[in-house]
């Protein structure tokens, strides 16, 4: 098992999304599994990558997506010395 933090994580949420078929699935489990917030944060985040691996600037993507600098430098620091998560779906997007 790969760890998480200090506990090791329980890979049935994992396997669950893999299950899903379409976007529509995806956007209904994510909205039963998650509340309003953690689901905005978790966009947020996303977008933010995206930004960023596009090139904007720290103060660009503050303005366009509110995100806190903590919240962007967070995000860096996972593209810059991450697991590459984020670097395997840029590479699929790039790929459609």
């Amino acid at each position: 098992m790969v760890k998480i933090g200090k506990k090791e994580k329980n890979g049935e949420l994992y396997k669950a999304i893999l299950l899903l078929k379409n976007e529509e699935e995806c956007y209904n489990f994510f909205q039963d599994l998650c509340t309003v917030s953690e689901l905005r944060a978790m966009e947020q985040r996303f977008e933010v990558a995206t930004l960023l691996h596009e090139g904007l600037i720290y103060n660009d993507i503050l303005e366009r997506t509110g995100a806190s600098s903590a919240t962007i430098s967070r995000v860096n620091r996972s593209l810059s010395y991450g697991l590459g998560g984020y670097e395997v779906i840029f590479e699929r997007q790039d790929k459609k």
